[in-house]
């Protein structure tokens, strides 16, 4: 049975009630276990109370600012989490971005701090998250983060992303090399397309979960439930063998050789 009582996890990277992050941490609730939840600080406070609004049901014993692009936030965050916890058992890494115009066009046009900062935000921040969380793994525990099969193959508008999520993946490769004689496991899983604040900024998203749902197998793309459902599982016991995997939570998707039937 999966349980995780008594377990602590940190979700980040929740926007609204679309983000996959809000999937994931609902699935670790309804496992039992005790979460917390970051968000993006912003001047005028909007992100903490929209994020904080729609994660009340979950009643969260940690809701702390991190913007993953400040060094010193990202210390005093798990500064306040040893505080409060003394430890931690799971780590959800939910964070990407890229500036809109370096998802279109040529990708040879990328610019250079664009190119920056989509690998900062999108893959650098699990290295350094996992770092500040080292630490605080002390009985071992599971890193979890998010990919996309743009990160392997070609996706048109995804330009820039892509080369951010192949960061990301073999990231996932290298931590759960470094960290497995900690007991500490790191594993990823490639989501097909769902609508999200993210996603949006892809040109023809659209077209893409259409697409999805004609060729992959289930004939259908999936919920941010059913990828909250890998994740916890991933997260728990019953998965105590699985770490430095991409796992495919997208209908099948990913098999199919000829994608235009």
């Amino acid at each position: 049975m999966l349980d995780l009582t008594q377990k602590k996890a940190l979700v980040t990277g929740i926007a609204n009630n679309r983000s996959i992050a809000w999937g994931i941490a609902q699935q670790l609730h309804t496992a039992g276990a005790d979460i917390g939840v970051t968000y993006l600080p912003d001047a005028k406070g909007r992100f903490a109370k929209k994020v904080g609004d729609l994660v009340e049901p979950l009643n969260p014993s940690l809701f702390l600012p991190c913007n993953v692009q400040d060094e010193a936030q990202i210390d005093e965050t798990f500064a306040q989490i040893k505080e409060k916890w003394g430890e931690i058992d799971i780590l959800v890494h939910c964070l990407a971005f890229a500036n809109k115009d370096d998802l279109s066009g040529d990708f040879s046009n990328t610019s250079r701090d664009g190119f920056s900062t989509a690998l900062d935000i999108s893959a650098y921040s699990l290295t350094r998250l996992v770092k500040a969380a080292k630490p605080l793994l002390t009985d071992g525990g599971s890193v979890v983060t998010l990919s996309y099969l743009g990160g392997v193959k070609v996706i048109p508008n995804y330009n820039v992303m892509g080369i951010a999520k192949s960061a990301l993946e073999m990231s996932v490769r290298y931590l759960a090399s470094e960290l497995g004689s900690s007991n500490i496991r790191v594993n990823g899983i490639s989501a097909g397309p769902i609508r999200t604040l993210a996603s949006s900024a892809v040109g023809g998203i659209l077209d893409m979960i259409h697409h999805v749902e004609a060729v992959a197998p289930l004939k259908r793309t999936v919920t941010q439930t059913e990828v909250g459902n890998t994740a916890a599982f991933l997260c728990s016991d019953l998965a105590s063998g699985i770490t430095g995997q991409i796992i495919y939570v997208d209908s099948g998707y990913e098999i199919m050789g000829m994608s235009g039937n």
